[in-house]
């Protein structure tokens, strides 16, 4: 009878035990952390602790947010803004993949490109403002320059170590399918130097914001940036927090695109996640 219990006991399912305080999720959770600081930043623009000189409360800057919105100035300033970072995202890209591939697939292009790259890949993105201005003068031109350059280096760098790190075997196979060079390129080379291009991309779309806010006070008279500018010169500190907060959105609504891209397209590959 005993050993009849036994074993039933061992055959019983065990059930399952509630998840213990790590595993357990509170919906908003993320959201805690922001609505705290928010909250005694409040409490310390009311108290007087912060001075409204030095940081404007939450509150006037989400009124002054609402103002430039419904004046159409915000607006204005974020649609110029949007083009310019587009356009020097778009050469900067297109240019990265190109000396990429050249670099990555040939052995004379790896000579002569990749080891340019790596030396101006050290260069301090900023540091060319001066030269480009003496280059390209203070119009659009320095605007989208300086963010095609910024934004070159995390694409060409990604996708060029994509390339070089293609199985060897994957030639061969291609080789042996008796597959052109265009189908080559086509069917193996850019499928496996996609997940490296999209890592590169989304540094670029980052480092495209960071960019911007810097060649838009170059003499502009639109703008994100020009806006923030005008902002610091007459001490608006709830205007500079808006278009902080612009800028922040504008980067994280970016990378969130590019990541469903990345999803859409790399479809084919499995992981574990």
């Amino acid at each position: 009878m005993a050993t009849t219990t036994r074993a039933s006991a061992l055959r019983r399912p065990r059930t399952a035990r509630p998840p213990g305080p790590r595993g357990r999720r509170l919906p908003f959770a993320r959201a805690l952390g922001p609505l705290l600081l928010l909250g005694v930043w409040q409490l310390a623009s009311a108290t007087g602790v912060l001075d409204p000189q030095t940081l404007a409360p939450p509150g006037d800057i989400g009124a002054r947010g609402w103002e430039l919105l419904s004046s159409g100035e915000l607006g204005h300033h974020l649609w110029v803004s949007l083009q310019r970072a587009a356009l020097g995202l778009a050469f900067g890209t297109a240019a990265a993949v190109a000396l990429a591939l050249l670099a990555g697939l040939s052995r004379l292009g790896e000579a002569l490109i990749d080891g340019t790259a790596q030396l101006f890949r050290a260069l301090p993105i900023l540091a060319l403002v001066p030269l480009a201005i003496l280059w390209f003068g203070i119009g659009e031109e320095v605007k989208i320059i300086l963010v095609a350059l910024g934004t070159f280096f995390p694409v060409y760098l990604n996708t060029h170590a994509a390339l070089t790190g293609l199985d060897v075997r994957w030639a061969e196979l291609a080789r042996t399918l008796g597959l052109d060079r265009l189908r080559f390129l086509r069917r193996i080379v850019l499928p496996g130097a996609a997940p490296g291009f999209f890592t590169g991309l989304r540094m670029a779309v980052t480092v495209s914001w960071l960019v911007l806010v810097v060649s838009e006070q170059i003499n502009a008279d639109s703008g994100i940036g020009y806006l923030m500018e005008q902002a610091r010169t007459f001490g608006e500190t709830d205007v500079i927090v808006v278009g902080l907060v612009v800028y922040g959105l504008l980067g994280l609504t970016s990378d969130t695109l590019v990541r469903l891209l990345e999803r859409k397209v790399l479809q084919w590959r499995t992981t574990l996640g």
